[in-house]
């Protein structure tokens, strides 16, 4: 399913005229699985997450998805939809992700949870989720600066239409959890945070603004 995913990605994003250029701060060892944390502007970022990441993986995102004509696929089938509503739901989600890494597969975890709705867009606040998983199971964490998709694809693109051009991602070297508890979840979440806003040239006030 991975492989399906990644090749109808580059196919129906080249169609369009979306491509993709990926850096990595060092070579990543993908005999090993990872928590993948990007920042979220764009749908394009789902795209580049399945070509970019090279070993097993699925997502983590929200609910809704199930309901999507592409989406609900993989959300019925690899992924783990997550319904925040829902306290009860939500355990039951991460016990499975839980499950997968176990199996060794790398969890895609956004960890803003949604697109910021403002535009051009913002980097918002992280979720606590992704970096307890981390520690919790003792699994590396991957950041992953998202740059520039939203200037020509920006959410969903109903709003401010797309553009054709090349989307450019960066992804991070991996940072360890083993040595960490769950008591310093908060601040592996600033730490990530910081990488990513420092890489987009946000000012430190701008960053911690959005932290809060």
């Amino acid at each position: 399913m991975n492989r399906i995913r990644a090749f109808w990605g580059r196919c129906s994003s080249g169609m369009a005229g979306f491509f993709y250029s990926f850096e990595y701060e060092t070579t990543i060892d993908w005999s090993r699985p990872y928590i993948i944390c990007p920042n979220h502007t764009s749908n394009l970022d789902i795209t580049a997450m399945c070509i970019m990441v090279k070993n097993d993986h699925c997502f983590m995102g929200k609910h809704q998805l199930v309901d999507g004509l592409v989406t609900g696929l993989f959300f019925r089938t690899v992924d783990i939809p997550v319904n925040r509503e829902s306290k009860m739901a939500s355990f039951r989600a991460f016990k499975k992700a839980e499950e997968r890494l176990k199996e060794g597969i790398t969890m895609i975890i956004f960890p803003e949870g949604s697109i910021p709705d403002v535009y051009p867009p913002e980097l918002d606040s992280f979720k606590n989720g992704p970096f307890r998983l981390a520690i919790e199971q003792k699994i590396p964490i991957i950041p992953v600066t998202c740059a520039d998709a939203w200037k020509f694809h920006w959410d969903d693109g109903t709003e401010y239409g797309t553009h054709p051009g090349v989307a450019t991602y960066y992804m991070h070297k991996p940072i360890e959890t083993a040595d960490l508890t769950v008591a310093e979840a908060d601040a592996l979440r600033d730490q990530i945070h910081a990488i990513i806003s420092n890489k987009l040239g946000l000012k430190e006030d701008d960053a911690a603004a959005v932290a809060v």
